[in-house]
């Protein structure tokens, strides 16, 4: 870690992928190796025996050979499983089929954006992308992504991985259209939950101080009002610890694209806006967009939709309300990527809402959240609900990144590229890709004994990944028809409240009419399949007397806080 000291950068628990890629290649000549070499040097965690590694590597050195000397280009987002696939499995792919790999990793909106000018233009620039499934009604819709059922029945029969295993993915409702075709094959996933310090949960003092103070026990909090309390109580009551400033909150009010992804990734259906059913909310999901026979009808709630509902209101008031109460005053004014590393630091108490995807990052040794063995003292729990959410609605976001392969791709190097996705999410790698990124795909990994073991390191992350509670942590789903275009709407808009110049109403009404106007434009853009028909507007009072989304303004949006044990928590996820 010398070398992140002498560069200053001081939470290099931050760069694992990186750190992962300057051992590796110190330690490996550029030398071809073969099959058995990254058998016994890299992929020893796996599911399979070596045996049965040794046939699904062998059978892509045999598939593989009409491509030999073909040069591929994939892009991803830049955490640390996507490290690792670019800079040791391209590495590995290469060795064992002759096929090179160019595995850029850029920001996710950079990623998107490289997708639609593909789309745009219509010739190929890169020959797979490994994209949010949040796209997946994009997709769908589009016409311009390849149906991979098709495609692996059909022209990419001979090039598909007998031992791929379908079923053995925990992911594909959320990569299915509503054809029931698979469009997305998951590399990759994480949720974002409720993340705390359980060491100063468990402190006696604190307990006792906290009841005396809200007459109920200092625990993983069920609802809203519960994180409210905590909240408070570090912030207010608590104060300092070891003699530095504590906080019970933390978020980022930054007017800047991650805003959006803070919200559209179902902020509102922890609170309660949408439906109930799962996936996704159903007629009305957690963006707050309508559908009906399978057409997006509208999202405000003049058109049936909640995105300027009572329960939306309520969800963004929330928001601005603890960031401005309870959370470090310059929080604020950041975006994503400069908010992450404070928890590391030690003085956040609780977060509502963090990406399990940063797991590795906060188990270094060195950071004051953990040991000196990198054992946490921190725990992740199921994330708290708000005051209209019901059972049976989704309790989350879960990200999925996803293979997907675009039409205009030509057929050989889109083989090629389907070769080295099945690569990376082989049952012979995927453990092994578990274990340095901590993203989940496989049922079989997740049951595996390597994950058992490793369990006590990670706060939370097995046990959740083992419950059921995982299929209720989902995407971005299949009301949306045109993601890139709809994203946008959030960050503009919310920023309007947390800045002060409109009201929390004022600004849902301004983002509800823009959703609706960009579900015209949608309309009229030529989509292959279920397009937006918006539907008319009515009295609002029309939709919030019926049942289900959009709900009427609740008597009381502050019920009695609720919260459990870690335990007892662990336990709710099943």
């Amino acid at each position: 870690m010398l070398l992140f000291t002498y560069l200053g950068i001081k939470n290099y628990g931050h760069y694992t992928g990186l750190i992962f890629f300057i051992l590796f290649s110190l330690t490996c000549s550029a030398e071809k190796k073969d099959v058995q070499w990254w058998l016994t040097n890299e992929f020893i965690e796996s599911t399979l025996s070596k045996e049965e590694q040794l046939q699904e590597m062998n059978w892509f050195v045999n598939v593989a050979n009409p491509y030999q000397g073909l040069t591929i280009r994939v892009v991803s987002e830049p955490i640390a499983t996507h490290w690792y696939e670019s800079n040791v499995l391209t590495k590995a792919f290469t060795d064992i089929t002759g096929i090179n790999v160019v595995h850029e990793t850029t920001a996710e909106d950079d990623v998107v954006t490289k997708m639609e000018t593909q789309i745009e233009l219509g010739f190929n620039i890169y020959d797979a992308y490994i994209g949010d499934s949040d796209l997946i009604g994009t997709h769908f819709r589009s016409g311009k992504v390849v149906n991979l059922t098709d495609f692996i029945e059909n022209e990419g029969k001979e090039v598909t991985l007998p031992t791929l295993d379908l079923d053995d993915f925990i992911g594909l409702s959320f990569t299915t259209g509503l054809d029931g075709k698979l469009y997305q094959l998951p590399d990759q996933q994480f949720a974002n939950l409720y993340w705390y310090r359980h060491d100063w949960f468990s402190r006696p003092d604190f307990k006792e101080k906290f009841k005396s103070i809200y007459g109920y026990e200092l625990g993983v909090p069920v609802n809203w009002s519960a994180y409210e309390d905590i909240a408070d109580f570090f912030t207010n009551k608590i104060k300092k610890i070891d003699g530095k400033t504590v906080y019970g909150h933390m978020d980022y009010g930054k007017k800047d694209p991650s805003l959006a992804w803070r919200f559209s990734d179902a902020w509102l259906s922890m609170a309660g806006a949408g439906d109930k059913g799962l996936p996704n909310g159903m007629p009305v999901d957690e963006w707050g967009i309508r559908v009906e026979d399978c057409h997006p009808v509208g999202a405000s709630v003049a058109r049936g939709g909640a995105l300027n509902s009572p329960a939306a209101v309520y969800a963004l008031r929330k928001y601005k309300e603890w960031l401005v109460k309870f959370a470090p005053p310059e929080a604020i004014n950041m975006d994503e990527r400069r908010s992450l590393p404070l928890i590391g630091e030690g003085n956040i108490a609780q977060q509502i809402f963090w990406y399990t995807a940063y797991t590795a990052s906060l188990t270094e040794p060195s950071l004051p959240v953990t040991d000196s063995n990198g054992i946490p003292k921190w725990r992740m729990a199921p994330s708290p609900r708000g005051a209209y959410w019901e059972p049976g609605m989704k309790m989350g976001y879960q990200d999925v990144g996803a293979w997907t392969f675009l039409k205009n791709t030509p057929l050989n190097r889109r083989k090629a590229a389907w070769l080295y996705a099945q690569f990376v999410v082989s049952k012979t790698v995927s453990l092994r890709k578990l274990l340095v990124g901590l993203t989940p795909i496989r049922k079989s990994d997740i049951n595996s004994v390597a994950f058992s073991k490793a369990a006590n390191k990670y706060g939370g992350l097995v046990e959740f990944y083992r419950s059921n509670a995982r299929n209720a942590w989902t995407p971005t789903g299949l009301n949306v028809p045109n993601y890139p275009l709809l994203s946008e709407v959030w960050w503009t808009y919310v920023s309007l409240a947390v800045t002060g110049t409109h009201s929390v109403q004022q600004a849902m009404n301004k983002m509800a009419q823009e959703m609706d106007n960009r579900l015209q434009q949608i309309a009229k853009s030529g989509q292959e399949h279920c397009e937006p028909m918006l539907n008319k507007p009515k009295n609002e009072s029309y939709w919030l007397n019926r049942p289900g989304a959009p709900k009427p303004k609740l008597a009381n949006e502050e019920p009695p806080g609720e919260t459990l044990s870690y335990e007892e928590s662990l336990k709710a996820w099943d």
